[in-house]
């Protein structure tokens, strides 16, 4: 069998095994049939089932477990980077999962240096900081601190229950801020002890981390934010467009 036919080999299989979990043959913690009996079950060679058993476990859609064998898990929640108007809520909603956001914080504080530079603002500025839990199905998805100047949002430590749903949408409802434009660097770290007790995962367990600077019309930053996603939960999409090569 050459290279095409055994790449060709494992994209079935790999495809059929997709296809049983789609349509509930395998459940979510459900154990997978073993390498051998997934060969003789695809009549394909042990190389192709681990293939197909290897793509599937960096997609997140199994995991395997030493001594144990090989489970499905919950599929991962995608968030698009690429469509800035749709919300967290509204991105969870679509994929069927029920979103909540717990406030954990909201006070007052004054800038430090780093603060000062990604706000363009002096240090000791008053800035609000805001701290929250998103959840996914009552399950932690993200923690996140934002990071907005006290002369933008004046009022914000008196709207914590309005900063459970779109803090966009609160800036420019309340505080006539138009969201022009983000800058976002997202990196694969590992959870701190801050992360591990609010997203429920041990301590060293892969995350990403999503660093945003947010811009109005005036092309001013408003928001300075870091979030820290489940590695285990979260998947992100990009889309770009491409007008003339």
């Amino acid at each position: 069998m050459n290279d095409k036919q055994e790449a060709s080999l494992y994209i079935l299989v790999k495809n059929q095994i997709i296809e049983a979990i789609q349509s509930g043959k395998f459940q979510v913690g459900d154990k997978l049939p073993t390498e051998m009996e997934l060969c003789e079950e695809y009549n394909v060679s042990r190389t192709t089932v681990r293939i197909a058993l290897q793509q599937l476990v960096m997609e997140g859609r199994i995991n395997k477990v030493q001594g144990k064998g090989t489970f499905v898990t919950k599929p991962k929640i995608k968030q698009s980077l690429t469509t800035a108007w749709k919300g967290f809520a509204s991105q969870l909603m679509e994929q069927g999962y029920e979103p909540k956001t717990e406030i954990i914080d909201l006070k007052v504080v004054p800038a430090d240096f780093t603060l000062a530079q990604h706000l363009k603002i002096e240090e000791n500025d008053p800035i609000n900081q805001l701290v929250r839990v998103r959840y996914a199905n009552d399950e932690p998805l993200q923690y996140e601190i934002s990071y907005i100047p006290w002369k933008i949002a004046p009022g914000l430590i008196n709207d914590e229950e309005d900063c459970k749903s779109s803090l966009f949408q609160l800036l420019k409802n309340k505080y006539n801020v138009i969201i022009h434009k983000t800058v976002e660097a997202l990196e694969p770290v590992l959870a701190t002890e801050e992360a591990s007790s609010y997203i429920g995962i041990p301590v060293g367990s892969p995350i990403f981390s999503l660093e945003t600077v947010t811009y109005n019309d005036k092309l001013i930053p408003i928001e300075y934010s870091n979030a820290l996603f489940r590695g285990d939960l979260s998947k992100f999409t990009i889309e770009r467009m491409y007008t003339e090569l």
